[in-house]
């Protein structure tokens, strides 16, 4: 059985991609994001979030059918109320493959959980939903160095002539993703 992708590299000539996807990129390696081979956080802890999140009050919310009430003020996804725990929302294949059908529409908790090492800092229920599984916790190696977006910066905040950051030192390194 072939090893997981995880950490691999894949090139985008490779059969996954069409041929005249595959000629516009030939040179280019494509990192693959480790959550894509992985999908263990989404079976190891309750989605709760609060019921205004919901689609049936406000457009574009995590679908109210694949939630079920927790409490007074809250929901939690399907599957993941109690043990044992699978988010309704997951599609995958622990280790090998996965991907969130409501990606988009996902609850704030959800948005709020990083891979650890993603943004430079470990991630304790990351690394515990992995282990879980019998993975090796992320590390600093598993990402590339790159520069990491501002974690608070929105649409209304993207005019190059605003200094959002108000750093008066243009000398001042831009922090990087830890690789």
């Amino acid at each position: 059985m072939e090893a997981p992708l995880r950490g691999r590299r894949i090139r985008a000539e490779s059969a996954a991609f069409p041929l005249s996807l595959s000629a516009a990129l030939r040179p280019v390696d494509i990192a693959m994001h480790p959550c894509l081979t992985c999908g263990a956080c989404c079976t190891q802890y309750r989605v709760a979030f609060h019921w205004l999140e919901s689609d049936s009050v406000i457009p574009g919310g995590v679908p109210a059918a694949m939630s079920e009430p927790l409490d007074a003020h809250r929901l939690c996804m399907r599957g993941t109320y109690a043990a044992p725990i699978r988010c309704v929302a997951l599609d995958a294949q622990i280790g090998t493959y996965s991907r969130c059908s409501i990606h988009a529409n996902r609850p704030s908790v959800c948005r709020e959980v990083d891979a650890s090492w993603e943004y430079g800092v470990a991630s304790p229920q990351c690394d515990k939903a992995r282990i879980a599984h019998g993975m090796a916790a992320l590390s600093p190696a598993d990402w590339p160095a790159v520069p990491v977006p501002n974690r608070d910066d929105g649409p209304a905040n993207d005019d190059p002539g605003i200094d959002h950051d108000h750093d008066d030192d243009p000398e001042r390194p831009r922090p990087l993703r830890v690789a």
